[in-house]
């Protein structure tokens, strides 16, 4: 197998010798002998050049040793196949952090890799784990942002079509699963586990054919089935180890009275058929499927082959986090999670309510151990701009750019002086945390 970061940098005209990197020991956290780029803003990152991303990312990672070349052979994070069942889910927002100039967004996997200095690493006894907001194209508008108010979804997706104009870098002569493979190597190297968001309403599905017009997914139609099975078992081989599933508490329609998705849903049986045949195909036991709002019924889910839900655990209640923590400490299958936030969250939420909620993630148990799993997005270690929010941002792709440029995208995007306080203050969290 190639070394994909290296084909990645020649892809982009660097050459693959690597310098320590001063801007990031500058911004170092450290938390024994685990380390991230802390008290910052997002732009800082962003701005950056992916070579210096992958210096940035060599001269921290907790080896202690600096590799001149990036390594050919990078593991995992090994914390056993039932790693998700304890683990932290960050979501990014890939497709709003690419590079926006004029109308096109593009490079969203470059802007993933620019990031991940910043993101915690995982600790002793628990994994952070990345999932990216996009990976398929969506069905409207791929490839170019719209006005602040044009719907522009990242829950509409198209399958048999590659991936997404907005996160692949089309202008490189390296394929959509090399650029993928590349950012896993480098989540892995920083001692992160990674994943990506899936969406399973029909409606919301199209398959791309080469002979005619798009065609709405059906699961009653075993070919979508399996090209539903074969495009995620595709992805899981280039590294990802986790997927987060939009709607999953529906399936089978189960309490349909409160789905919002569009479309049928696939069956009990038939889900639980498709997630054994992703680990079966992929050769990866330990993946994690986790689901959106998926708890409550905790043998539903777990029978499903699910690992973790969401939005069950009181989150601003530490007793009451503690107190299920070690409920359910004997259950390593599967076990509800914490949400500091998720997708569908529309702002307003103050620093202090969000670090709160870390704060009880990263903390509320006896031992370790115990820990339940917990959801976090982009915005809790990055807040955004006061007049946007995470559930704006998958609905609809507007740049912020005040001149055209990228820079001023990602410099507008994100809060400022405050933002940063407020990262240090999750960094201080963080810090406390890893060597548990």
């Amino acid at each position: 197998m190639t070394n994909a970061v290296n084909e990645l940098l020649k892809a982009l005209g660097e050459n693959i010798n690597l310098e320590p990197d001063r801007w990031s020991i500058e911004h170092l956290y450290t938390s024994g002998f685990k380390k991230w780029i802390g008290n910052i803003l997002p732009s800082e990152l962003l701005n950056r050049t992916v070579k210096e991303a992958v210096e940035s990312l060599v001269t921290i990672n907790e080896s202690l040793e600096f590799y001149p070349v990036f390594p050919d052979n990078i593991e995992t994070p090994d914390y056993g196949d039932r790693w998700g069942r304890s683990a932290n889910y960050i979501e990014i927002n890939n497709r709003a952090i690419a590079e926006m100039t004029g109308d096109r967004t593009k490079n969203g996997i470059l802007s993933s890799i620019k990031i991940l200095p910043a993101i915690p690493p995982s600790a002793k006894s628990w994994a952070n784990c990345v999932i990216l907001s996009q990976i398929f194209p969506n069905i409207y508008g791929d490839g170019f942002n719209k006005g602040v108010d044009e719907e522009n979804s990242i829950y509409g997706i198209k399958l048999n079509a590659g991936y997404s104009g907005n996160i692949i870098d089309y202008d490189i002569n390296l394929s959509g699963e090399e650029q993928f493979r590349a950012f896993n190597d480098l989540a892995h190297l920083h001692g992160l586990k990674t994943g990506f968001r899936t969406v399973i309403s029909a409606d919301q599905i199209k398959i791309a054919r080469a002979d005619g017009d798009d065609i709405t997914f059906d699961w009653k139609n075993p070919e979508h089935q399996e090209l539903f099975i074969n495009e995620h078992v595709k992805l899981i081989k280039t590294g990802f180890e986790a997927i987060f599933i939009d709607s999953a508490k529906h399936i089978g329609g189960y309490d349909m009275g409160n789905y919002t998705g569009v479309g049928a849903l696939p069956e009990y049986n038939q889900m639980q058929y498709i997630l054994y045949e992703i680990r079966s195909r992929s050769g990866c036991t330990s993946i994690s499927f986790a689901g959106e709002k998926s708890t409550g019924d905790f043998e539903r889910y777990r029978n499903l082959g699910l690992t973790t839900g969401t939005a069950f655990v009181p989150p601003d209640n530490f007793d009451k986090v503690r107190c299920w923590s070690e409920k359910l400490k004997y259950d390593k299958d599967y076990a509800p999670g914490v949400e500091v936030s998720n997708d569908n969250d529309e702002g307003g939420r103050s620093y202090e309510e969000r670090l709160n909620r870390i704060n009880s993630t990263l903390f509320a148990y006896e031992y370790p151990s115990d820990k339940l799993p917990s959801f976090m997005q982009m915005e809790d270690l990055f807040p955004l701009r006061y007049d946007t929010n995470t559930h704006h941002l998958m609905m609809t792709n507007p740049s912020y750019s005040q001149d055209g440029t990228a820079l001023s995208h990602w410099e507008n995007l994100f809060t400022k002086d405050d933002g940063r306080a407020y990262n240090a203050r999750v960094g201080e969290l963080f810090s406390y945390a890893l060597n548990l």
